[in-house]
């Protein structure tokens, strides 16, 4: 996880976009994440790659002990072999034109050391010099950090064959934990969408999540936050455990790929800004705590704080972007995602769906209301999730068959979870609505709310079936897409050579269509989702709501004041005094949105 080699990663994408991307990237030193919620897709890739590489195959069945944690070992022990094995054999290739040893530094970013390294023994003259150089060069070769994803809300309760709840150790998350840390991956795990305590308690069974006695991690620990203080908070828990947070991967709210969290009003910019101004105290803070939870149970200190990594993810689309991030804040990396779903070379999309994202504008990407864990999701219009959703209503059998029950969370009709994208939910649900005498008008708002829900369990795993041709048992092959905004900036398939070029400003891939700042996407996207929850009030409003309106509100009104004060430093030269008036103007016009709409609504945010 601590590389040097790029200063860009590959987050999580989906359940199938980024399962495969290590085998992709990672023998060219590149960083990506690949999911642990669907285990029944480890186990399907598993059984493919095995047969890609001529690795031995032996089902782990859902019958066997442990089934679910004993899959995400094999798969990622497998994975880890294939990166190891793709690394090795990349060190006997010539430093010739169309190798992979050739492209894996040519990716480089140019001011990397490594790069400058290359480029010596390009201009080497002499025979004995040059070989000797690129002896050392292959000594060098890193691959990048098979790191993994658990969403931490996603942690349900298995249950025996007789119906009885199994111990907590074998809850979702739990045994994906437990599976990550058997495996060989020297890696991160990182944990998005919030604080679930009895996972990160968990943790302290694994002894290579410790630091060693030179103070190496074996195992590390990436926190996904949305501001400061939920860093703060996850790192100070983590701490008392004894444990280190090795990341801090901060990723903007709404502008950004999947469930969306929207915070407070809190634009990524000045939440930048304050990790910036605490970074260090926080670190020392944490060391203190950590140092001292070590101390208390007989383990090795280390002599001084372990590394604390920062990066930023969300929207960005330039490099001038990136390197404002890493120059101004001091992020260590960035996280590109969205870009990469155009890019086979990195990630898992099946034909149809690439064209779909190929084509798509800024009108067919939205923050829709169809994930089942009831969070916004940035979602693709038209996609065959949505047409078989669609299909299935019209012939009045709303919903879809649960079979993996990852997103299970509802109990309004049922003492065991089920699914709101759920047969057995929706048929219930609207069999309520019917008997609940709702004029015309409101029994369709309200059915289109439970109808709107989709089976992400099987769309978002689907693609990668569908792309490699692994047969599937139950219910036919449909794919959900989870991009972005930023997709609507990108326009075509594009190499890995390409797309690593375009973040490192060495071309440009970004189509014809005007792009604000990645700062200005996020703020319209605040302010939109502002304007509607303000549409959406009753009268009369609770003061708790009303409070939170008002707060929203100045949160993005101070977001604006910062980057107004920020545009001098954003466009430091006379060529970008342009991009200067035109961003000052877009901040205004938001201004001005929500000013008017304090005026209108004065009732509703007095």
């Amino acid at each position: 996880m601590q590389n040097l080699i790029h200063n860009f990663h590959i987050p999580v994408m989906g359940l199938a976009f980024s399962i495969d991307s290590p085998q992709k990237v990672a023998q060219y030193g590149i960083d990506s994440v690949l999911s642990l919620s669907d285990d029944t897709l480890l186990e399907q890739m598993r059984a493919h790659y095995s047969q890609v590489y001529n690795e031995p195959y032996t089902a782990i069945t859902p019958d066997e002990e442990d089934y679910r944690a004993r899959r995400v070992t094999a798969y990622l022990d497998l994975v880890d072999r294939i990166v190891k094995q793709q690394l090795e054999s990349m060190r006997h290739e010539a430093f010739e034109d169309g190798t992979r040893l050739t492209k894996y530094f040519t990716l480089l970013p140019d001011n990397s050391p490594l790069r400058a390294k290359y480029e010596q023994m390009l201009q080497t003259q002499n025979p004995e010099q040059k070989t000797l150089i690129q002896q050392e060069l292959r000594t060098l070769l890193q691959a990048g950090s098979i790191d993994v994803n658990i969403m931490t809300k996603l942690d349900k309760i298995n249950y025996n064959d007789k119906g009885e709840p199994l111990p907590t150790e074998f809850s979702d998350a739990l045994a994906a934990l437990r599976g990550f840390a058997k495996s060989t991956v020297q890696a991160a795990v990182v944990f998005s969408a919030g604080l679930n305590m009895r996972l990160y308690s968990y943790i302290e069974q694994f002894l290579n999540f410790f630091p060693d006695v030179k103070g190496y991690l074996a195992k590390k620990i990436i926190i996904k936050v949305s501001d400061y203080r939920s860093a703060y908070v996850q790192g100070k828990i983590l701490a008392k455990k004894g444990l280190w947070v090795s990341e801090f991967r901060i990723e903007s709210g709404l502008n950004c790929g999947g469930h969306a969290f929207a915070t407070d009003g809190f634009l990524l910019g000045p939440i930048m800004e304050e990790f910036k101004q605490n970074r260090k105290a926080l670190q020392e803070e944490l060391y203190g705590i950590f140092s001292s939870a070590l101390q208390s149970k007989g383990m090795a200190v280390p002599a001084e704080a372990p590394a604390m990594r920062l990066t930023v993810q969300g929207g960005i689309g330039t490099s001038e972007e990136q390197q404002f991030l890493q120059q101004h804040y001091g992020v260590d990396a960035t996280g590109w995602g969205t870009p990469f779903l155009l890019v086979p070379e990195a990630s898992t999309v099946d034909e149809n769906t690439l064209q779909q994202l190929v084509k798509a504008g800024s009108e067919d990407l939205y923050l829709s209301p169809i994930s089942p864990l009831g969070v916004p999701f940035n979602a693709l219009r038209g996609t065959s999730s949505e047409a078989l959703k669609t299909a299935r209503a019209d012939k009045g059998k709303p919903g879809s068959p649960c079979i993996k029950k990852h997103l299970v969370s509802n109990t309004e009709f049922t003492t065991e979870p089920i699914c709101t994208a759920s047969r057995k939910y929706q048929r219930r649900k609207l069999e309520q609505l019917q008997s609940m005498n709702l004029t015309a008008e409101k029994y369709k708002a309200e059915e289109a709310k439970v109808l709107a829900k989709e089976c992400l369990c099987e769309g978002l795993a689907d693609t990668a079936l569908i792309q490699l041709d692994i047969p599937k048992k139950q219910s036919p092959k449909a794919v959900a897409i989870c991009p972005g905004p930023n997709l609507a900036y990108f326009s075509g398939i594009f190499s890995l050579q390409e797309m690593v070029d375009h973040i490192y400003g060495r071309v440009n891939v970004l189509n014809n269509t005007y792009r604000p700042h990645m700062f200005i996407n996020e703020l319209k996207m605040y302010v939109a989702y502002w304007l509607k929850q303000i549409s959406e009030q009753l009268e009369p409003i609770p003061d708790k709501q009303q409070k939170y309106l008002q707060s929203f509100r100045q949160n993005l009104l101070q977001g604006i004041q910062y980057y107004k004060q920020l545009l001098p430093v954003l466009f430091n030269v006379k060529e970008k005094l342009e991009q200067q008036v035109i961003m000052l103007n877009e901040l205004l016009e938001a201004e001005d949105q929500l000013l008017l709409e304090q005026e209108i609504n004065k009732v509703v945010l007095a």
